[in-house]
């Protein structure tokens, strides 16, 4: 028996040029549907008509106003007090008139911590009823 030679096999050559062409035809067959599918739809909403602002609501007769002028500087509608007694004037003011509210207008000077701290002191005393105050 003679065994014939054996011939190196070729391998295959792969053409990429068609290969492309074919995912570049997929490629722009799925932008397509994706764009067609994927279109946005108006939907008419009825908004509601412009309103005026409500007026603000008026200070009370008698303002519980603390000026907070620096951190051991404290005064009472522009009188200075000290820190003990106006928890007692504040506690008193509260007990007096239920729907008022204490408020807090600071120096635009001090740090935000010092008003920060002062205002927290102040809601322990009054709670939810101590606001910050700022002048325009």
């Amino acid at each position: 028996m003679r065994f014939r030679q054996q011939h190196q096999a070729k391998l295959p050559q792969v053409d990429l040029i068609p290969m492309l062409n074919v995912m570049m035809g997929i490629l722009a067959f799925f932008v397509m549907i994706t764009m067609t599918l994927g279109s946005e739809q108006l939907i008419e909403v009825q908004l509601p008509a412009e309103q005026q602002p409500d007026e603000p609501a008026p200070l009370p007769t008698d303002p519980f106003i603390v000026e907070l002028a620096a951190p051991n500087q404290v005064r009472l509608n522009g009188q200075p007090i000290d820190v003990p007694t106006l928890q007692q004037q504040m506690e008193t003011y509260l007990g007096r008139n239920p729907d008022n509210v204490v408020f807090l207008l600071p120096n635009r000077d001090l740090p935000y911590e010092d008003v920060m701290q002062f205002l927290g002191e102040m809601r322990a005393v009054g709670g939810d009823r101590v606001s910050l105050a700022i002048e325009e």
